[in-house]
């Protein structure tokens, strides 16, 4: 496909985007824009959600140029963002994610509708549904049709990786989490998350929250976490999650003490060499923790 031709690519919705040339101003959903970075897609502009703020959350922009003089522009988030903030840099596609049922995440459902009756709109699908390899996968054709390619040597340095996980000694026991509060924790129930099904999938024993109210997490008190026994603690670090080291309360001291932390981002990037990273610090923590 040359840049002069049309383009076309049917998202995850079984919607058709199409265009009379291949687009190269892209706006993106911070997730899917750090993703596209990774295939060398540089986009224009990204958007945040809800969760986020007037300044783009560092861990989910993975190494998208935001400070330097060619840096890219962020739109803002949540409430702030309407079609023409949205638009204001001319972009000729859009690519968002969606939760299932092909909600645009982190758009206003009007808002949404006016963005697509203006520009092209490709949603990939991220939600509990899916495998992260599909996910992957998605992104990875989608970048493959804007004239992106894989890092060379990524792929192996995923395998590897992954390798390294399924020969892990022991069987450290790794608790995913995100801090509220002194109070409580959002625990995740790991089966209800494509990456952290990945993990289980490579022998990893996840430990899951108390069955009750929360589909994707439980709130339980920090004594409710450490009775889970973390050996490794996969903690969320994104902006609106307090830090994990500033938790004092007292119930959660002995785990603490006790368990390796590893940062975690729920809203991951979907390229190969991200995935690998991830997997390596998991790898670094749990053979530390069950050797």
């Amino acid at each position: 496909m040359t840049e002069q031709s049309a383009w076309s690519f049917a998202d995850d919705r079984g919607r058709l985007a199409v265009a009379g040339r291949r687009p190269a101003r892209v706006l993106a959903y911070v997730q899917a824009g750090a993703t596209l970075w990774d295939y060398g897609i540089r986009p224009e502009g990204i958007f945040g959600s809800g969760h986020d703020g007037a300044e783009p959350d560092r861990a989910k922009t993975g190494t998208l140029p935001l400070d330097s003089v060619d840096s890219v522009d962020y739109r803002g988030a949540g409430d702030d963002l309407d079609v023409d903030t949205l638009l204001r840099g001319r972009p000729d596609l859009v690519v968002a994610v969606s939760y299932g049922h092909g909600q645009l995440y982190g758009l206003d459902p009007d808002t949404a509708k006016h963005l697509e009756g203006s520009v092209p709109v490709v949603v990939i699908d991220v939600g509990q549904a899916r495998t992260l390899d599909r996910v992957a996968e998605r992104f990875a054709e989608l970048a493959r049709s804007l004239g992106g390619a894989p890092v060379a040597g990524a792929a192996e340095e995923l395998d590897a990786a992954r390798e390294r996980l399924r020969a892990a000694p022991g069987e450290p026991r790794v608790l995913a989490l995100s801090p509220a509060g002194q109070a409580e924790a959002y625990a995740a129930r790991p089966q209800m998350w494509p990456e952290l099904r990945v993990l289980a999938e490579l022998g990893i024993t996840m430990v899951s929250p108390p069955a009750g109210a929360g589909v994707n997490w439980a709130t339980v008190d920090w004594r409710t976490a450490a009775a889970l026994e973390p050996d490794v603690v996969l903690t969320d670090v994104r902006s609106h999650a307090i830090p994990l080291d500033e938790v004092a309360a007292p119930a959660w001291e002995p785990a603490r003490r006790h368990a390796r932390t590893v940062p975690w981002n729920p809203e991951p990037l979907c390229s190969p060499q991200a995935h690998a990273r991830f997997l390596a610090l998991v790898a670094d923590a749990v053979e530390g923790a069950g050797g």
